[in-house]
Protein backbone atom coordinates (compact mmCIF):
# COMPACT_ATOMS: atom_id res chain seq x y z
CA UNK A 1 0.00 0.00 0.00
CA UNK A 2 3.15 2.44 0.47
CA UNK A 3 4.49 1.64 -2.76
CA UNK A 4 0.50 2.91 -4.27
CA UNK A 5 0.29 5.96 -2.11
CA UNK A 6 3.78 6.97 -2.83
CA UNK A 7 3.27 6.86 -6.64
CA UNK A 8 0.00 8.72 -6.55
CA UNK A 9 1.40 11.45 -3.85
CA UNK A 10 4.21 11.25 -6.87
CA UNK A 11 2.19 11.65 -9.54
CA UNK A 12 0.17 14.73 -7.75
CA UNK A 13 2.79 16.90 -6.90
CA UNK A 14 4.92 16.44 -10.08
CA UNK A 15 1.97 16.63 -12.03
CA UNK A 16 1.18 20.54 -9.94
CA UNK A 17 4.69 21.06 -10.79
CA UNK A 18 4.49 20.36 -13.99
CA UNK A 19 1.32 22.69 -14.72
CA UNK A 20 3.09 25.68 -12.82
CA UNK A 21 6.57 25.28 -14.77
CA UNK A 22 4.33 25.18 -18.20
CA UNK A 23 2.27 28.40 -17.15
CA UNK A 24 5.53 30.22 -16.09
CA UNK A 25 6.90 29.62 -19.55
CA UNK A 26 3.91 29.92 -21.62
CA UNK A 27 4.23 26.24 -23.19
CA UNK A 28 0.89 23.84 -23.07
CA UNK A 29 0.59 21.63 -19.87
CA UNK A 30 0.63 18.22 -20.91
CA UNK A 31 -0.59 15.38 -18.42
CA UNK A 32 1.16 12.53 -19.62
CA UNK A 33 4.37 14.47 -18.93
CA UNK A 34 3.85 14.86 -15.33
CA UNK A 35 2.68 10.82 -15.07
CA UNK A 36 5.91 9.56 -16.69
CA UNK A 37 8.03 11.98 -14.59
CA UNK A 38 6.62 10.99 -11.84
CA UNK A 39 7.94 7.37 -11.90
CA UNK A 40 11.35 8.49 -11.79
CA UNK A 41 10.52 10.86 -9.00
CA UNK A 42 8.72 7.58 -6.80
CA UNK A 43 11.76 5.27 -7.66
CA UNK A 44 14.11 7.77 -5.94
CA UNK A 45 12.14 7.85 -3.18
CA UNK A 46 12.18 4.40 -2.40
CA UNK A 47 15.73 4.51 -2.86
CA UNK A 48 16.27 7.43 -0.32
CA UNK A 49 13.69 5.61 2.28
CA UNK A 50 15.86 2.49 2.03
CA UNK A 51 19.35 4.25 2.46
CA UNK A 52 18.47 6.31 5.54
CA UNK A 53 18.31 3.97 8.81
CA UNK A 54 15.35 3.30 10.81
CA UNK A 55 17.30 3.07 14.13
CA UNK A 56 17.62 5.75 16.49
CA UNK A 57 20.95 6.92 17.04
CA UNK A 58 22.65 5.13 20.86
CA UNK A 59 23.34 7.36 23.52
CA UNK A 60 26.59 8.36 24.08
CA UNK A 61 28.19 7.98 27.47
CA UNK A 62 30.50 10.35 29.31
Amino acid sequence: MQYIMTFVWSAILVSMLNYVVSSVQAVPFVFENGLIMSVPVAIMIFIIAAIIPNDPLPKEQH
